[in-house]
C-alpha cells in the first residue's frame, strides 16, 4: 500500500503523507480499531472519509503505532499515549500524520483552490500579497499560509485563537520551503518553525515549536 511520501524532519520527528487511492475493504485489512474510533468511522456518510480514516491508521503503523495508542482530549486534539506528539490531516485523498518525540507539531494539507481568495480577508491582512505577479501565485502563497495557521491552531489548541488577530507568519519566497510564526494570546507569546512543501496541486505544512519559543 503506498505511502505517498516520507519526511525526516529531524532525527525525532517525522511526517508521513499518503495519496489515498485503495477500495475501503483493502484499507481496512490489518486495522484494528478501538470501540471509539469504530463509532466514528461508523458514523462517517462519506466513503471517502472512511477511507482516509483508516488510511491515517496505515500512516500511525509505519510509525509504529496502533489505534488504540491515540486518544483525543476534550479539544478535540490527538495524543500518543506514550507522551509523543501527534498531528493528523485530510484533504481530499491526501492524508498525513506528523509525530515527535521533543517537539510539539501541528500538520496540514490543502487543496490550492481560488475559494480561498474570497476568505483571505478572515486570516490574514491581503494588501500584504499586492506583490506577486498572478492570481495563481496569490493562491499558493495564501495556501501555505491557511496551512501554517490550522497547523499552528492544532498545536495551541485553544479556544478563541484567532488566525487573523493571534497568529502571525512572516513572510517568505516559495523557494525558502520554510519560515517561522508566533502566536501572541493572552498575554502570552510561542514561536514556531513553518516548513511546506507543494504536490499535485496540494499544500501540506507542519510547525514545530521552536525551544523556548
Amino acid at each position: 500500500m503506498p505511502i505517498y511520501k516520507t519526511i525526516t524532519i529531524s532525527p525525532t520527528t517525522s511526517a508521513y503523507i499518503w495519496k489515498v487511492t485503495e477500495p475501503e475493504e483493502a484499507l481496512s485489512e490489518g486495522v484494528e480499531l478501538t470501540s471509539h474510533c469504530q463509532n466514528r468511522m461508523d458514523g462517517m456518510k462519506s466513503e471517502m472519509h472512511r477511507r482516509a480514516f483508516l488510511s491515517i491508521r496505515h500512516l500511525m503503523d509505519k510509525a509504529g503505532y496502533k489505534d488504540h495508542d491515540l486518544y483525543y482530549d476534550d479539544f478535540g486534539k490527538p495524543h500518543l499515549k506514550d507522551g509523543n506528539h501527534i498531528s493528523i490531516t485530510h484533504s481530499h485523498n491526501f492524508t498525513g500524520i506528523i509525530i515527535s518525540k521533543t517537539d510539539e507539531v501541528g500538520i496540514d494539507i490543502e487543496m490550492q483552490r481560488d475559494k480561498i481568495l474570497r476568505i483571505a480577508n478572515k486570516f490574514t491582512p491581503l494588501e500584504e500579497y499586492r506583490t506577486l505577479a498572478n492570481t495563481d501565485a496569490i493562491i499558493r502563497k495564501l495556501t501555505i499560509v491557511w496551512g501554517a495557521k490550522e497547523s499552528l491552531y492544532k498545536i495551541y489548541a485553544q479556544r478563541g485563537l484567532s488566525f487573523l488577530k493571534h497568529i502571525d507568519v512572516m513572510d517568505f519566497a516559495f523557494d525558502d520551503n520554510r519560515t517561522v510564526a508566533q502566536i501572541l494570546y493572552k498575554g502570552k507569546k510561542s514561536q514556531y518553525e513553518i516548513e511546506f512543501l507543494e504536490f499535485e496541486g496540494f499544500t501540506c505544512v507542519y510547525a514545530l515549536r521552536m525551544m523556548g519559543g
